[in-house]
């Protein structure tokens, strides 16, 4: 009776349910759009995305490498909960020499157990396609059943185990990738394929995962974007292969932008991590991807959907990458389920606030760069607090009036600090938090 209640009312549902088009960009960070203060990069289509949608100053990735936060997206779980606190492959050769702790346990891949955002729509009626880096499927090539059309999609191009490109352009090199022509940049291929598969399913509701590699190493772009940036190097642009990279990035969008029904598109636009510090410049932020610190976690966000979003706004309101799950079953109609995040919806139309009081974060795996220290995090308001493991000090910062993180008020607040390190302790338990452990003498 069920199933049959669920057949009839399907087709109205499908009929209310907006597309919704996902861009998920790689390593950009939270400086790197004009639209976010930046005047050395050159966005005109993500800037008027901002004009017609909800800019969010204050969005975090669940972790500050890719593959947490892309599975914190995908199961609405953080990558404390999942086991998967670090970028895959998640190897030990990471620690650095003579290291007091070793790191926690990481999960290699995103089981199939769980059931993804994709698979909730699919289930209700949606086309859903993915196209880019998923970086989720496991140590090597990766193996199917961990890729996307294994775990909701009914396409998937591009999307393997992959944590950027062997290269930019045509033949790219990537087994679930068809090459197609010579020296075609991979931006403007995906941006293509997701265009035609939206065009193929204009008459059905349709998910599009479109997960951009760029602008993730290598530093590759056309030329002619690299001689527009060549020798402007200095402020907000360490690298000029960097700004070409976003200004072919940003093409790419209004590619898609461009043949899409606004009036019935929702479209998130947002970054996997902090930007990467050997080619962004993340000031006013403090440090980059890897690192706890906001230039690590804080990111782009941006959402458009007429009618339902309010144009033209900001909002400073803390939000995180599990904040999707439950936003996307609300715009699609579908029931709540249990998740670790939050919709969305009563801040898009300003109707009302989130009911959580506090964000975390724990990264107790060390980065490809072996530099950060292990330790978790929380933010409540306007004040943040970083407990480290190797020693357990306690950094608090108040973000509001020192955005960069540079006075530490642990010791001026002592109450404060040991009230959020509390929280944040009974929060770790609370996800089954794997942590690092002592190095052997």
């Amino acid at each position: 009776m069920r199933t049959l209640i669920y057949c009839l009312l399907l087709p109205l549902l499908a009929s209310a349910q907006p597309h919704i088009v996902f861009m998920l960009i790689d390593d950009l960070g939270w400086s790197d759009l004009r639209i976010q203060g930046n005047e050395k990069l050159h966005t005109p289509h993500i800037d008027q995305l901002a004009a017609e949608g909800m800019r969010f100053t204050d969005a975090y990735a669940a972790a500050p490498v890719c593959s947490p936060t892309r599975a914190a997206i995908l199961t609405g779980l953080s990558p404390a909960k999942l086991g998967l606190t670090n970028h895959l492959p998640d190897a030990k050769r990471h620690t650095p020499k003579g290291a007091k702790l070793l790191p926690a346990t990481c999960i290699d891949h995103l089981p199939p157990s769980y059931i993804t955002i994709a698979e909730r729509l699919k289930e209700s009626g949606y086309a859903t396609g993915f196209f880019g880096k998923w970086h989720l499927s496991g140590p090597g090539k990766g193996l199917p059943e961990n890729e996307p059309t294994a775990q909701g999609f009914d396409v998937n191009i591009g999307g393997c185990s992959y944590g950027g490109p062997p290269t930019f352009f045509d033949p790219y090199r990537i087994h679930n990738l068809d090459d197609r022509k010579e020296g075609e940049y991979l931006p403007d291929r995906l941006a293509d394929e997701a265009v035609t598969f939206l065009q193929d399913n204009r008459e059905t509701p349709t998910l599009v995962f479109l997960w951009y590699y760029t602008v993730h190493w290598p530093m590759e772009a056309p030329e002619a974007d690299l001689a527009k940036y060549r020798g402007k190097e200095g402020p907000g642009l360490k690298d000029h292969r960097y700004g070409a990279m976003i200004e072919a990035m940003d093409r790419s969008v209004g590619k898609v932008l461009d043949a899409i029904d606004p009036e019935n598109t929702l479209v998130i636009f947002t970054s996997d991590n902090g930007g990467f510090a050997g080619v962004a410049d993340n000031r006013p932020l403090r440090d980059a991807k890897g690192e706890l610190y906001e230039g690590g976690i804080r990111v782009p966000l941006i959402v458009r959907w007429p009618g339902k979003v309010n144009a033209g706004q900001t909002c400073s309101t803390p939000v995180i990458s599990m904040d999707f799950y439950p936003t996307l079953l609300q715009a699609a109609g579908l029931a709540p389920v249990e998740t670790e995040g939050e919709s969305l919806f009563p801040l898009f139309n300003q109707s009302g606030t989130l009911q959580r009081k506090s964000i975390y974060f724990h990264y107790p795996n060390y980065a490809w760069h072996r530099g950060n220290k292990l330790g978790s995090a929380i933010r409540e308001g306007k004040y943040k607090l970083i407990e480290r493991f190797e020693n357990r000090t306690l950094e608090l910062y108040d973000l509001e009036n020192d955005l960069g993180e540079r006075l530490n008020l642990a010791d001026k607040q002592p109450e404060k600090a040991e009230a959020m390190r509390k929280r944040l302790e009974e929060w770790r338990k609370r996800v089954g938090a794997k942590m690092p452990q002592p190095a052997k003498p």
